[in-house]
């Protein structure tokens, strides 16, 4: 295993297992003496560091420059309202009112471009954090926090991807839940997205959802199914119709889950499951990593 691979853990809903899977196959990797690291991207809800004992290397905060209107300068032509797209500029010109709606700005610059009055200035507002952790000396762990009250992750889970070590031979990525744009951006840095989900009506419509993004930018994906055996069979007569592969089915297994709700890598107490996660990420690497392009 020697190609360079960017692999996706995502789902469209939350709640199937997607950090149950990051963390173990992460695991896994590491076990077998790859060099790895493994970000949460998951910003609204990190917990992957929760499985190990990292120590924390650095700290950084997450801004984003946001406009200040300067009243005194301000001739409330409106061209800043106009320009902006997130309707983040409140104004009501003939009663000489003008605000800017922090939560709804992208910080995209636009109404500083639009304003010739020198009526508008930038500062920072911070949004979150992206925290880098190692494991036994090596930086491993990547986690991307977004403060509370903040409106999108987006900026956060940006500023973590740039974080990749280029020295990393495999980089595992904790999706956030969705099809939406936080889903997006971690994806589509991604060689394979590893979807995972499980056989019930809203496992396969939250699956569809995402495969269908998928095709639309064009990234190859295979489908692991967690908690088999409480639903029906829908969503392998989907993956076969789609001809999709189905890399695994993890039971439905109480002891699994007391594991995982107790903290621990249940590939680390399950030696079966750690040698199947494994073979799977040998299978995406032979098929899918940088160099097999060339092949």
């Amino acid at each position: 295993m020697k190609d360079k691979i960017k692999i996706a853990v995502a789902s469209g809903k939350g709640g199937t297992g997607k950090t149950f899977l990051s963390t173990n196959i992460f695991y896994v990797i590491q076990k077998n003496k790859h060099n790895a690291v493994l970000i949460d991207c998951d910003a609204e809800a990190p917990d992957a560091l929760a499985f190990f004992n990292p120590t924390l290397k650095k700290n950084s905060e997450v801004t984003q420059q946001v406009p200040v209107i300067n009243t005194g300068a301000c001739t409330f032509c409106s061209k800043c309202h106009d320009y902006c797209n997130y309707n983040a500029i409140f104004i009501i010109p003939p009663m000489k009112i003008i605000n800017v709606i922090e939560e709804l700005c992208h910080g995209c610059g636009a109404c500083n471009i639009a304003c010739t009055f020198n009526a508008i200035t930038e500062k920072p507002v911070p949004l979150g954090q992206v925290s880098t952790w190692t494991l036994n000396g090596k930086t491993s762990l990547v986690e991307a926090r977004m403060n509370i009250g903040v409106m999108s992750p987006v900026p956060v889970i940006k500023a973590a991807l740039k974080q990749i070590d280029h020295q990393s031979d495999i980089v595992i990525l904790d999706s956030p839940p969705g099809t939406s744009c936080p889903f997006i951006h971690t994806v589509s840095v991604a060689d394979y997205v590893l979807l995972v989900t499980e056989p019930t009506p809203f496992g396969l419509s939250d699956l569809r959802q995402s495969v269908e993004t998928l095709k639309l930018i064009n990234k190859p994906c295979g489908v692991i199914i967690n908690r088999s055996g409480i639903g029906n069979n829908d969503v392998i007569e989907y993956l076969n119709k789609e001809r999709i592969s189905l890399l695994l089915e993890i039971p439905f297994d109480r002891e699994i889950s007391e594991l995982y709700s107790g903290g621990f890598l249940v590939a680390e107490k399950k030696p079966q499951l750690a040698n199947e996660l494994y073979k799977i990420v040998k299978k995406i690497i032979f098929r899918h990593g940088n160099s097999s392009h060339q092949r």
